[in-house]
């Protein structure tokens, strides 16, 4: 698998990552995958060329990090892991719940989440979500501190918006900004996405597939579990879920011409966008990683993305009348530092 590079400092990984959020509880049910699995599915990535690896302390909380740290332990030197701060715990020193990107409160994190992780260094490591208490400014600087100390290599951050976002570079250079971006959410087009393009920032899309639309899985029959976060997204129900079906149905046309699956297309688009854009899909069975693998040799002609684009554009004008709570929370900037 080709390799790109996020940011000015050389932050370089696969093309394709691996999003383990959902090993421990996500989509369809709220079970963890037996650790065991886990490791093997992470493990197999790797063996697959994948060397990118997102998690989080709060993702269990903390039990996603441990798998991680089990799984690539072995193959350390081969890979780039990424983390996240920036939720209240206990063991950070803060009482729990909410968000937390206190200085004091990451440097514990950053100890906990290295522990976890059975490593010395974490290749990137990300504001999970803005703290509207605290300068983006103070985090960004406990983050240098972090990087000269040899702790962290790479400062990102995660759902900020581009004030926040201009901000925090200008302090210490931020390498990727994560946000969920796909041919069926591309709102981060209109703010976030033209500056990370001015300032030289790479861009990690979660959810490239769609929160599983995308693989064309889907139909205006399907039903999902309580515990399902899709069963209360406004996407995936009435004419929102209609409009997308449209989209589905060019995928799987085009992807039939190319010999390719739609999930792989949908990768496929999102790698054409920019050469600075690594998505991360998350999957628990080892031949979906085989599959989103795959995508990086997949090879669509101009007319065929300028129709999947097209495609696009007719879902944006339905799904722009159905915020979600993640757009929410990526508007929201961090406070001014006092004078």
């Amino acid at each position: 698998m080709e390799r790109r590079v996020l940011g000015s400092n050389g932050l370089t990984v696969s093309e394709i990552g691996l999003g383990c959020m959902s090993l421990t509880g996500a989509y369809g049910n709220s079970a963890d995958t037996a650790r065991e699995d886990a490791v093997a599915l992470i493990r197999h990535a790797v063996d697959q060329g994948v060397t990118f690896f997102d998690t989080a302390e709060v993702y269990g909380p903390f039990s996603n990090e441990e798998i991680v740290g089990e799984a690539l332990e072995p193959v350390r030197d081969r890979v780039e892991i990424a983390t996240k701060f920036g939720f209240a715990f206990a063991e950070n020193g803060v009482e729990g719940g909410g968000v937390c990107s206190r200085p004091d409160s990451i440097r514990r994190a950053v100890d906990n989440s290295l522990r976890r992780l059975r490593t010395d260094r974490i290749d990137l490591y990300y504001q999970h979500r803005v703290d509207t208490t605290v300068p983006i400014e103070d985090v960004a600087g406990t983050v240098a501190e972090l990087i000269e100390d040899g702790k962290v290599l790479h400062f990102g951050l995660s759902e900020a918006a581009a004030g926040t976002i201009r901000r925090a570079h200008a302090v210490q250079p931020v390498a990727a900004v994560q946000s969920e971006y796909s041919m069926w959410w591309r709102d981060r087009e209109r703010d976030v996405i033209p500056v990370l393009a001015e300032l030289g920032i790479g861009m990690v899309p979660y959810s490239p597939l769609g929160k599983g639309f995308l693989t064309g899985t889907i139909d205006a029959r399907t039903t999902f579990g309580s515990t399902d976060m899709r069963a209360r997204t406004p996407r995936f129900q009435g004419e929102a879920l209609q409009a997308n079906l449209a989209l589905v149905d060019v995928l799987t046309r085009v992807s039939r011409e190319v010999g390719a699956t739609p999930a792989q297309l949908a990768l496929v688009w999102l790698l054409r966008q920019q050469p600075w854009i690594v998505p991360i899909p998350g999957t628990k069975r080892i031949q979906r990683v085989d599959e989103n693998v795959g995508a990086a040799g997949v090879r669509l002609s101009d007319a065929q993305l300028a129709e999947i684009r097209a495609a696009a554009d007719e879902i944006e004008i339905v799904g722009a009348r159905y915020p979600e709570e993640n757009d929410r929370m990526t508007n929201l900037e961090a406070p001014l530092p006092r004078p």
